[in-house]
């Protein structure tokens, strides 16, 4: 099957900076999209529908599919699990394997005549104000490689937040796109970098008035959200695209008291994870567009280049249902997410030890311009641990899992999934937590450089070196040669050290610190660095 096309909702002319009413369904006139030819047939003037929300394409075929008791000679090889060994099923259930049937040829026919992926990629697109939706089952990973190479191609520049996740990079690595890095706003007290301001975008714009468009990440992990509109002014002033990595931001549409998400902020592509903030299965990614700086066939086909001829039709059905829910209910589900996760917030603040971070600490002059509160993030600095040495206290204790881990930090993910049931456990673990500092203070410390110290030199394109000829050495010899491979303190995922830039002793000291830590570094060809891949002296010559 071809890999995702666009849906094909377009609304009247310009997406405004900003969408009144945001958190309520969009309304635009819906033109129709021919998935084999790729033509876009315009809907007559003045045709101005508005699509019903309570519609879930993707599920309903996949109903009906069910009751019509179909008999299958195509893959998926379990042909509706009566293949699949009794003791897969006894763990995953039939319904998983019911569930998994062909896209085309089953979920629909082969000539795709029932548009199912269509209308549902369709009722997305209205439902958050953009003018494209894509769906991807291959993650925001994928996605996000899609947008980069739908802006820029082979040697051409890109201006890119150097917080950007290890996916942004892959994605140099795979075009040959010439990054301009744009630095991150660091907080020196806290050791956290949150996303580069509008006026670091202008100012690497000025330096490099050739770069294809630019691209920033949104929130980020620790729910610190750039000034998305200035940035985008700062693009289209210039005629050029504003890319979001907006993996953590899939619940921001749904309502007005979370920060503006992409499309309402006017950006040009906007990639979405709806496993991470969402109800989405893992792997399920949304990519929207907005405006008409980036041609959606150009768009359409990089991410037919990346993506699988094989997607899940489970992954597509649970993003179709996310979308319904959302539609529907989303306003008065994360109403109720954020006011637990301001009760929850304001209980930990009460333990001894424990600081959670706020708007008062991220945001502001230097800092981010706006703050998801659903990630909770607590700082641990009074308690004398680390991030590392509590996540796994709280696992092995208490069967709690927390999502980041840093060297002072740990993160509680809420969504509107959670209630008080889900809360009071973790409020009982961390109050233990703090009552057991003492010991937990043994952990061994992690030595994070200064920014200025954190930087590395870009000596050569990140293509350049991954694919170069290489050499391993010891840490104690690779200070000054330049990295052949991602150094990524996973999670967040952001690389401290890439393809094509030139190590340091600070840079090396926080990675080796990071491991007796706790850190993992999951792309590192030795995942414990007892060697690090350089490029080879020879090659560095050339």
């Amino acid at each position: 099957m071809p890999a995702p096309t666009a849906a094909r909702t377009w609304l009247n002319g310009h997406l405004p900076t900003s969408v009144p009413g945001r958190a309520g369904i969009g309304s635009g006139r819906v033109d129709s999209h021919d998935r084999r030819t790729g033509s876009v047939v315009a809907a007559p003037a003045g045709n101005l529908l508005r699509m019903d929300q309570s519609e879930a394409p993707i599920l309903e075929a996949l109903r009906d599919y069910q009751q019509r008791g179909e008999l299958s000679y195509t893959p998926p090889g379990h042909k509706q699990a009566r293949g699949a060994d009794p003791r897969v099923r006894a763990v995953l259930g039939d319904a998983v394997f019911t569930s998994d049937v062909l896209a085309i040829g089953g979920l629909d026919d082969h000539q795709e005549s029932h548009q199912v992926l269509m209308r549902a990629e369709e009722l997305m697109a209205e439902a958050v104000h953009a003018r494209l939706t894509f769906f991807s089952t291959c993650g925001s990973s994928l996605s996000v490689k899609a947008a980069m190479l739908a802006v820029a191609g082979p040697q051409e520049k890109l201006l890119v937040g150097r917080d950007a996740h290890k996916s942004v990079v892959s994605g140099l690595i795979l075009s040959g796109v010439r990054p301009v890095w744009v630095e991150p706003q660091w907080d020196h007290e806290r050791h956290l970098a949150h996303p580069p301001s509008p006026a670091s975008f202008e100012a690497a714009f000025a330096q490099h008035p050739d770069a294809r468009g630019a691209l920033v990440t949104s929130p980020t992990p620790y729910g610190a959200c750039a000034d998305l509109a200035a940035i985008a002014q700062v693009c289209h002033q210039r005629g050029r695209p504003l890319i979001v990595d907006e993996a953590w931001g899939a619940h921001l549409p749904f309502h007005p008291d979370l920060p503006s998400w992409a499309m309402d902020a006017g950006a040009d592509v906007c990639v979405t994870s709806i496993h991470k903030m969402g109800s989405g299965l893992e792997q399920g990614s949304v990519f929207h567009l907005g405006g008409d700086l980036i041609d959606p066939a150009v768009l359409a086909s990089r991410a037919d280049l990346l993506g699988t001829t094989s997607p899940s039709v489970l992954i597509y059905a649970g993003l179709d249902g996310w979308r319904r829910q959302m539609a529907q209910h989303g306003k008065q589900l994360l109403g109720d997410a954020l006011d637990l996760a301001y009760r929850v917030r304001a209980e930990i603040e009460t333990i001894d030890g424990l600081h959670v971070n706020d708007r008062a600490d991220f945001v502001g002059p230097g800092r981010a311009a706006d703050l998801d509160p659903l990630p909770v993030v607590i700082d641990l600095a009074q308690t004398g641990t680390t991030g590392y040495r509590a996540a796994k206290w709280l696992r092995e204790r208490h069967a709690i899992d927390v999502h980041l881990t840093d060297h002072r930090r740990i993160s509680a993910q809420f969504t509107h999934a959670d209630s008080p049931e889900t809360a009071r456990p973790l409020l009982a673990a961390l109050r233990e937590l703090s009552r057991c500092a003492d010991e937990l203070r043994d952990a061994p410390q992690v030595a994070v450089p200064s920014p200025q110290d954190l930087r590395l030199e870009q000596a050569c394109l990140p293509r350049d070196a991954y694919f170069g000829a290489t050499e391993d050495v010891p840490p104690a010899q690779a200070a000054g040669r330049i990295s052949a491979e991602m150094l990524t303190p996973y999670p967040p995922g952001v690389p401290a050290a890439l393809p094509g830039e030139r190590l340091t002793e600070p840079v090396l000291r926080y990675l080796r610190t990071g491991l007796d830590a706790g850190m993992r570094i999951p792309d590192a060809a030795d995942e414990r660095l007892r060697t690090v891949r350089v490029l080879a002296r020879a090659a560095q010559a050339d």
